[in-house]
């Protein structure tokens, strides 16, 4: 069986996303997207919001398995008997810190690889950042994310008081 990770902080799931999801699941027999910890980033939506978010938006994806972990990316690999990182990239500037941790993972587990795909250019743009700010000035976010969050994402973004007036 051919098994690929798809791992992020999704906070929230953008477009962009949503479209490596589908290119992604259509090159695998299952696709686990998984919610990371991400110790750089203080997320806005909890680890389940994220997760139930993704599911909703990936449902027509019959092979695609919505997940969270805590533990290293290496280890739950090995636990899901995956063998491909999906790493989508924006930009040059995705790559070269996508690279050096793709040599970590590489050096952790010499079985797992890093399978790099390049952002539609209709979404090289959208970052799940941009999107909570355009969220807090109050913009219409249907080119941004999935149809099926638009409104989780507001409520969100007023009910925390983030909201410019």
């Amino acid at each position: 069986m051919n098994i690929a990770v798809y791992p992020g902080s999704f906070d929230p799931i953008t477009l962009g996303h949503l479209n490596i999801i589908r290119r992604s699941a259509a090159l695998f027999d299952t696709l686990y997207v998984c919610v990371m910890k991400n110790s750089d980033k203080k997320p806005l939506f909890s680890t389940d919001e994220r997760v139930r978010f993704i599911e909703r938006a990936a449902v027509r994806y019959k092979n695609v398995k919505v997940e969270s972990s805590e533990e290293l990316l290496v280890k739950y690999m090995q636990s899901r008997s995956a063998k491909i990182i999906i790493k989508g990239l924006r930009a040059v500037t995705d790559f070269d810190k996508e690279f050096q941790i793709a040599l970590i993972n590489r050096k952790l587990d010499n079985t797992i690889e890093t399978l790099f795909i390049p952002s539609s250019e209709k979404y090289t743009y959208i970052s799940s950042s941009a999107v909570k700010e355009m969220a807090r000035y109050g913009d219409d976010l249907k080119t941004f994310v999935p149809h099926e969050i638009i409104g989780d994402v507001i409520y969100k973004i007023e009910s925390e008081g983030l909201m410019f007036k």
